[in-house]
């Protein structure tokens, strides 16, 4: 009969082969510090990160810049309102630091420009679809008011036909402009990798 182990012995086996070398924690820390700095950035509490990239020595340098890319990378989205679009311009800025590429910078500013006209755009969309499909609304209206004898007003998003409508346009013009996010996620890996 085999001998039985226990959960630890079993655990402790399976992660023999794992170094947890002193030099692998230090550059995960750094990267940690990155993120963590970047977010402060993010928020506002520190504007550069020229203090503690200095304070660095090249591979925890290199980790704590990539940190800091890949929480400022996932910031960069389509945004959905005006707020949005401030957040995004932080993380912009942020890339742009940490990036440190002249081209990158008017990219950017070409980008922010961009998602400024999705904005307006997104909300052109969404009056004149809201004003297309207003008489059908109305109708429905009418028919309720036919049918049960009292006036209801149907705001135009709890009609599921005209969220339908609705979701089918927006989300083309969206489409329309994510493919200018991922173009700028894409070359500001490029540039990001250039400048590690």
């Amino acid at each position: 009969m085999g001998k039985i182990k226990s959960a630890l012995e079993l655990a402790l086996e399976r992660t023999e082969s794992v170094s947890g070398g002193k030099e692998s924690i230090a550059l995960f820390q750094a990267k940690q510090k990155g993120k963590k700095l970047a977010n402060e950035f993010l928020s506002g509490s520190i504007t550069s990160f020229e203090t503690a990239l200095r304070d660095e020595d090249d591979k925890a340098r290199q980790n704590l810049k990539q940190g800091i890319f890949d929480v400022l990378i996932s910031r960069i989205t389509l945004p959905a309102t005006k707020d949005d679009s401030e957040s995004l311009e932080r993380a912009g800025n942020g890339l742009c630091l940490i990036i440190g590429n002249k081209v990158f910078n008017d990219l950017m500013k070409q980008f922010r420009q961009l998602m400024t006209q999705f904005l307006d755009e997104a909300a052109e969309y969404q009056k004149a679809i809201i004003a297309q499909y207003e008489p059908k609304l109305r109708q429905k209206e009418e028919e309720i008011a036919r049918r049960y004898g009292q006036r209801i007003k149907i705001e135009p998003m709890q009609d599921p036909e005209f969220a339908a409508f609705f979701n089918q346009h927006m989300n083309a013009l969206k489409g329309n402009y994510q493919s200018v996010v991922d173009q700028i996620r894409e070359q500001a890996a490029q540039y990001f990798q250039g400048n590690v």
